[in-house]
């Protein structure tokens, strides 16, 4: 038995920031600096009272309305997302309610951020060859926005909600092939949000500004840059020759490469370790910004639309993520 995505889909909040309004209120960034350095032109925002779940059951309707899948035969439901409506119950469980899905299903919440859809993906497959289910319903959905301080300029560039929704089934568009995944939580405080949890459940209110006006504060998303941005790149070799291996491939094999979309900076860096042609590394991140776990599956759905993406070929998807966690695969159209 194999593993397919059937079909998949995406959906973003109405609102919208865009550079010009970044840089009214950052007067030192300029709107041709922010999209030359991040590839950024506007991210979507969801609304004050819009959760991830609201954005990923947006996704999800999308999706059965542009297929002939019937929400009925749905029995499996995974929703990857840093960004619950609740502690508990889990988010999961109320997208089945509110989508009114089948009772005879499993419903989970996977916490992982930019390699979610990676680690989601290989979960469902793996549910579908154990033979726990025909179809699963795969979603993304991230609110970052919600963790971080107005005054960040950093994260607020970078940043955008959006969420996404996948079928894997027995048959389907896109043979899903091996993974390679791991985890090093040394790193896990170079992407957090320290308060909130169990480990230090009330606010800290410890807010204080770095000498450049940057906000630090354990009650809001913190991103050591650099530090990400070094893990990023010290294996990325080592993780594309591991999943080349594992699924019987070479990097000419490979037709499109289609990996987390974080910033044009750090695509830009990925293609020219990696001595990828410009035309096989594909980038969809100018209208969206970084959406976290969705990323990989809005660049498929983008990839596809302008017909950079058919049937017959082969493409190579990376991702690391906060924890520090990171996961690659092949996907076979």
């Amino acid at each position: 038995m194999k593993a397919y995505i059937k079909a998949i889909n995406y959906a973003l909040p109405e609102g919208v920031l865009t550079n010009e309004q970044v840089a009214a209120m950052f007067p030192e960034w300029t709107v041709e600096k922010i999209e030359k350095k991040l590839g950024i032109k506007q991210r979507h925002i969801t609304a004050e009272n819009e959760t991830a779940s609201d954005i990923a059951i947006k996704a999800a309707k999308q999706l059965f309305e542009s297929s002939d899948i019937n929400k009925g035969d749905i029995d499996y439901l995974i929703f990857v997302t840093q960004s619950p409506d609740y502690h508990l119950p889990t988010t999961a469980c109320v997208i089945q309610h509110r989508m009114g899905l089948s009772h005879n299903l499993t419903s989970i919440d996977v916490n992982l951020g930019c390699n979610g859809f990676v680690v989601g993906l290989s979960l469902a497959k793996a549910v579908i060859l154990a033979g726990q289910a025909k179809n699963v319903l795969l979603l993304t959905g991230e609110t970052y926005s919600k963790y971080m301080h107005e005054k960040d300029k950093s994260n607020r560039t970078i940043f955008g909600d959006g969420a996404s929704a996948t079928i894997v089934s027995t048959e389907g568009i896109a043979e899903i092939g091996e993974f390679v995944v791991g985890t090093d939580g040394e790193g896990a405080e170079n992407l957090i949000v320290k308060t909130g949890g169990a480990r230090h459940l009330k606010p800290a209110n410890d807010l204080e500004f770095d000498d450049f006006g940057n906000p630090r504060s354990s009650d809001n998303l913190y991103m050591d840059g650099p530090a990400i941005l070094n893990y990023s790149l010290e294996f990325l070799a080592k993780l594309v020759n591991d999943v080349l291996e594992k699924n019987g491939l070479t990097m000419d094999d490979i037709d499109l490469h289609v990996y987390h979309q974080a910033n044009i900076f750090l695509a830009n860096l990925e293609r020219k370790t990696l001595r990828i042609a410009p035309e096989k590394y594909y980038v969809s991140i100018e209208n969206t910004g970084n959406t976290v776990s969705s990323t990989i599956p809005i660049a498929l759905c983008e990839a596809m639309k302008e017909g950079k993406l058919t049937k017959g070929m082969k493409v190579l998807s990376i991702a690391q993520g906060l924890g520090y966690t990171w996961g690659g695969m092949v996907l076979r159209f």
